[in-house]
């Protein structure tokens, strides 16, 4: 049978040496790369209704969706930027080259979700970047999303337009 507690501090005591056995004492988790047999990093990214497939490995920085370059598949400057914001914040600028595929939602969507997809998939490539991407919040998924139309509703929360006569 267990032993008898006499006091809160006993108790207090108990409770944290039985929280410190079950999730074990170290709080660093060591991470191992993971890479297939070419040596890339897969990462599934989502935002919105937009995945996106990815794919990183060793290279000079050249990135190509849906087969396409950057520069032609999103062609606005501020979808380019948040592709690019994983790499400066992890400080490893045209070191990887990206092959990814996108499927769903809009350009912006589709921008958010290779964005999560590479930050993920260069987590996965070395660990070492992780605590950056994390503190930058890359590694989260976003998960707004459009509110659905409800019934009776001329949108999501629009009514419809008030008449008197």
């Amino acid at each position: 049978m267990a032993e008898q507690i006499n006091s809160l501090e006993e108790l207090g005591n108990a409770v944290t040496d039985d929280i410190g056995a079950v999730q074990g004492t170290e709080t660093e988790i060591n991470r191992e790369p993971v890479r297939d047999e070419f040596g890339r990093a897969y990462a599934t990214g989502r935002r919105k209704d937009a995945t996106a497939r990815v794919w990183i490995k060793p290279g000079s920085g050249k990135v190509t969706v849906n087969g396409k370059e950057l520069n032609a598949y999103f062609a606005r400057p501020v979808l380019q930027m948040i592709l690019r914001q994983p790499f400066t914040v992890a400080g490893v600028e045209d070191q990887f080259d990206v092959m990814a595929t996108v499927k769903g939602g809009g350009l912006s969507g589709q921008a958010g979700a290779v964005k999560h997809g590479v930050s993920r998939a260069l987590q996965l490539y070395d660990p070492s970047l992780r605590p950056a991407l994390k503190a930058a919040g890359f590694l989260t998924r976003d998960s707004r999303v459009v509110e659905r139309k409800k019934y009776g509703r001329r949108k999501a929360r629009r009514s419809f337009q008030f008449s008197k006569r």
